[in-house]
């Protein structure tokens, strides 16, 4: 699939000054950043702006970018042919068709560690009001017994003798294009450039072991299924002095046996017997903030639906609280007495067995705009 025009990404033209392509920019990674939104492909999207942010925002990578487009320089432009190590920017092409691996970073650069997923629970209460808690999860850290060199303390790693440092080897071939580099990863470090002589016994060499360690994660009252809680600074630890990752926690809701929730919104059902729905009553309705009283008029239906406001959950973002909505359920009654039963029939010989002309009204006008699909 071809990539999107990374002015195009950004909303802005391609004569777009500094400024304005970095304003673009940071207007959509804080609309997509994945801690805060709730878009699809948020993910996706934001690493889009990113990566066009890393083009556009340099000067010398802009200019690449506009004369060549995403395939650049070095990836199918014609430059001239010859005695060039990379033949003006054929070498990686070369270097798929001959076995290379293509160009490779520095193995001794710094790189910034691996993130981290852990799947918190939490019950629906937990999720409204939030917690304080703490995580225990494996992770790998820095060999203390090694500084994280991986060497046996008192020795160190040594450049590797066969590839110099570089990570990689370099064999040359003569092709009816010319002479091409065919670069592959040394064998000898395995591309890291180093050779560990002598390993430490308690890593292996390998310079981190893994460790369960307890996190303190704050969840945020509010929060709802599937939002995710980034812990900075607690990923796997980089390379070379890189930077640690980060730690994200993905939250999942237990269900509850008498609330429902979407977004802030609250939602319940509360049962009424025929006579409270017929003749009215005050009842008390239980919400996450305590019991509140509900009027109910005389008359009410069943399926009617009162809205307690600012009785839902807080939203996350501190933009007040959401609505409780109570549905009611008119419960027919059952195992009736003699006397019960008695006395609904003389009900039923006053009022008759028909709905009232302005419920008639209703329902009639209902049925006709579904037959219509107004």
């Amino acid at each position: 699939m071809s990539k999107r025009d990374y002015y195009e990404i950004l909303g802005v033209s391609k004569d777009a000054s500094k400024d304005e392509i970095k304003k673009a920019y940071r207007k959509l990674a804080k609309k997509y950043h994945p801690d805060v939104s709730q878009e699809d492909n948020a993910e996706d999207k934001f690493k889009e702006a990113q990566e066009a942010w890393d083009v556009l925002g340099d000067d010398q990578k802009r200019q690449q970018y506009d004369q060549f487009g995403h395939a650049g320089p070095n990836q199918g432009g014609f430059g001239g042919f010859g005695g060039a190590e990379d033949f003006g920017g054929f070498g990686d092409i070369f270097d798929m068709f001959f076995g290379g691996g293509g160009r490779r970073r520095d193995p001794n650069a710094p790189r910034r560690g691996a993130d981290l997923q852990y799947t918190m629970t939490l019950n629906f209460e937990e999720a409204i009001f939030g917690k304080e808690t703490d995580v225990q999860i494996p992770k790998e850290e820095e060999c203390e017994t090694c500084d994280g060199s991986g060497a046996k303390p008192g020795t160190k790693p040594e450049t590797c003798s066969h590839c110099q440092g570089a990570g990689q080897l370099n064999q040359e071939q003569n092709t009816p294009f010319g002479r091409v580099v065919n670069r592959r990863v040394c064998h000898y470090c395995e591309g890291t450039g180093q050779i560990i002589k002598d390993k430490c016994n308690t890593c292996g060499g390998a310079g981190r072991v893994t460790k369960r360690k307890n996190i303190h994660i704050s969840i945020p009252a509010g929060i709802d299924e599937g939002q995710r809680i980034r812990v900075s600074g607690q990923g796997e630890p980089g390379e070379n002095g890189g930077p640690t990752g980060d730690l994200y926690v993905v939250v999942q809701i237990r269900p509850h046996e008498f609330y429902k929730r979407e977004g802030d919104h609250i939602f319940c059902e509360m049962p009424l017997t025929f006579t409270q729905a017929a003749l009215g009553d005050e009842i008390e309705v239980p919400t996450v903030h305590g019991n509140v009283k509900l009027k109910i008029p005389a008359g009410t239906q069943n399926g009617k639906t009162f809205r307690l406001k600012e009785k839902g959950a807080p939203n996350v973002r501190g933009y007040g609280h959401g609505d409780q909505h109570v549905k009611i359920r008119v419960v027919t009654p059952t195992n009736m007495t003699d006397r019960q039963k008695e006395l609904l029939r003389e009900f039923h010989d006053i009022s008759g067995n028909q709905p009232t002309e302005e419920q008639h009204d209703n329902i009639f006008q209902r049925v006709k705009r579904a037959f219509k699909g107004d």
